[in-house]
C-alpha cells in the first residue's frame, strides 16, 4: 500500500466476499512511503472477493482476490461403539477423510465351539460425507441361546479405507436358568421337610428311659 501524497494517511482495511484478518488495522502511512500489511484469508472451496482500503477522507481503493482451495483426497473411516442388543448388532461409522465414502461391511462372530456368524463383505446403502457420523444396525436372527461370542465388524471403502472393531457378549437363557434354580430350591426345601419329619417321628416312638440305683444290703 503506497501513499504518493505529501501528508500522512490513515487507512482502514476490510474484506469483501472473503474473511480476512489483518496484522494491523487501521494503518497509518506517512507521505511518500509504502506500508506492507500481512493478512490471512479464511475460506473453504473456491472463492472470489476483494480487499478494500478507505482513508480518512472517504476515498476507496479495492484489490480483487481469487482463491482456489485444494484439499488432498484422503479416504479414511472408522467403525466404533460396536454392541449386541438381543437379535441386533449396533455400531457407528465415521468418515475421517476428505472424500465421500460408500462403505462395505463384513460381519463375523466366533463362539466357544466355533464360528456362529459369517457374512461376506457387502455394500451398505449409505453415503458418508467427510466428517459425518452414522449409527447403523445389523440384524442377527438365529443367534446362539447359550454361548460366549466375540463379534468382529470390518468396514472398507474405495481409496484403501479400512477399519475393524470387536465386541464380546454372553448369551444366557435366563428363563431356563431361573426355572432350574427354582426346581433346585424346591427340592432342597422338600429334603429339609422330610428330614425334619423323620427326626420328629423318631423322637415320638422312643420309649422313656428309667434308671434304678441298686444298693447292697447285709443281713
Amino acid at each position: 500500500m503506497s501513499n504518493r501524497s505529501g501528508r500522512a494517511v490513515t487507512v482502514r482495511l476490510s474484506g469483501s466476499g472473503v474473511s480476512v484478518a489483518f496484522a494491523e488495522n487501521p494503518v497509518r502511512v506517512p507521505g511518500r512511503t509504502r506500508a506492507d500489511v500481512p493478512f490471512t484469508v479464511r475460506a473453504s472451496g473456491d472463492r472470489s472477493g476483494e480487499i478494500v482500503a478507505r482513508d480518512q477522507d472517504g476515498r476507496r481503493a479495492a484489490v480483487p482476490i481469487r482463491l482456489r482451495v485444494g484439499v488432498a483426497a484422503l479416504s479414511a473411516l472408522t467403525v466404533e461403539h460396536v454392541a449386541v442388543h438381543g437379535d441386533r448388532i449396533t455400531y457407528e461409522l465415521v468418515n475421517r477423510g476428505t472424500t465421500p465414502l460408500v462403505p462395505r461391511l463384513a460381519v463375523h462372530a466366533d463362539g466357544l465351539f466355533g464360528r456362529v456368524l459369517d457374512r461376506a463383505p457387502r455394500t451398505l446403502p449409505v453415503r458418508l460425507a467427510p466428517g459425518r457420523r452414522l449409527r447403523l444396525t445389523e440384524p442377527w436372527r438365529g443367534r446362539p441361546a447359550l454361548d460366549a461370542v466375540d463379534v468382529r465388524l470390518t468396514v472398507t471403502a474405495d481409496g484403501g479405507a479400512r477399519d475393524t472393531a470387536t465386541a464380546s457378549v454372553r448369551f444366557v437363557p435366563w428363563g431356563a436358568v431361573a426355572g432350574v434354580a427354582g426346581a433346585v430350591a424346591a427340592g432342597g426345601a422338600l429334603l429339609l421337610v422330610r428330614r425334619h419329619r423323620r427326626r420328629t417321628s423318631g423322637l415320638a416312638a422312643e420309649s422313656p428311659r428309667t434308671e434304678a440305683e441298686l444298693t447292697g444290703a447285709v443281713a
